[in-house]
């Protein structure tokens, strides 16, 4: 039971809040309420979260030498020793299975998306992560992955704003999470990860700017195009881009102010004024597009 309780813990469930990304285009698609897509994509988001614990458990086995000079990662099952490296490594790796097979089980279409998916991930964990601005943009290719499954789910067109807003937005919570690191483990940041070596915060914030103005202005030309109007019947969603302007603006507050932003997941349902923001824009993106 106690490896149990370390496996599962290693899997990481308080970060599968990014998955529900594979969520987006059944919201998007207008198809929120077809019961039979809802399923789909319900089987879809669990299949991702079982690829995502293989994922974060390769992740640890990897990391295991460079988290035990981290003053929280340290405490990780792996890290710590409490769960061995070899059984964790049979674990993933029977994930990573079960993950597929549910895959070829939603379609062969979805399977291969949740292969590319884990290729991603692998290439991220052994290679990508060292190679200085292409770590953020592996860590966005993950986001962008999940929406485009999530897409392939339920057999919808994916609308091309959606993936310029998914990569923007995912670019500016990787590029917070590495200005997160390189500030909170000062000296020690290119000990723990060989890539902060290469970056500064000065050239982050720069980075961070161009991220969020980006998403900014792709998020409003997308309630303003004419294809989404026409696609909804209303022009209306423009009125939902004050959420967004707030919710980048309290999250650099975060990051600047309160040194968060390591862990998007946590900060999200941890800090009230941006969990009710995002609340606020789901409830109103909602009912613009299913008025």
């Amino acid at each position: 039971m106690r490896t149990l309780v370390l496996i599962a813990a290693s899997m990481r469930p308080r970060q599968w809040t990014k998955n529900l990304f594979v969520a987006a285009a059944l919201l998007f698609s207008g198809n929120l309420f077809d019961a039979a897509l809802a399923v789909r994509t319900a089987l879809a988001v669990l299949v991702f979260c079982v690829a995502s614990g293989a994922v974060y458990l390769f992740n640890d086995i990897l990391d295991r030498q460079r988290d035990r000079s981290h003053p929280r990662k340290s405490r990780r099952p792996i890290a710590s020793g409490k769960l061995p490296a070899a059984a964790a490594a049979a674990v993933a790796a029977v994930l990573a299975a079960l993950a597929l097979a549910g895959g070829a089980a939603l379609g062969w279409p979805f399977a291969l998306a949740v292969a590319v998916y884990l290729a991603i991930q692998a290439a991220y964990c052994t290679v990508l992560r060292n190679v200085v601005i292409l770590d953020a943009f592996a860590l966005a290719a993950g986001f962008v992955a999940r929406v485009v499954a999530g897409a392939v789910a339920i057999d919808v067109q994916i609308s091309s704003w959606l993936l310029v807003c998914t990569t923007l937005i995912a670019l500016f919570l990787a590029l917070c999470k590495r200005r997160q690191e390189l500030s909170s483990l000062a000296g020690d940041a290119a000990r723990h990860r060989q890539v902060l070596a290469e970056y500064s915060e000065y050239l982050l914030d720069q980075m961070i700017v161009v991220a969020a103005s980006a998403t900014l202005v792709a998020y409003a030309l997308y309630t303003m195009a004419e294809a989404t109007i026409a696609k909804f019947g209303s022009s209306n969603l423009i009125f939902t881009l004050p959420f967004v302007i707030y919710g980048l603006f309290r999250y650099l507050f975060l990051v600047h102010r309160r040194d968060e932003g390591g862990r998007p997941e946590q900060t999200l349902i941890t800090d009230p004024p941006l969990l009710i923001d995002v609340l606020l824009w789901a409830l109103a993106a909602g009912a613009i597009v299913y008025r």
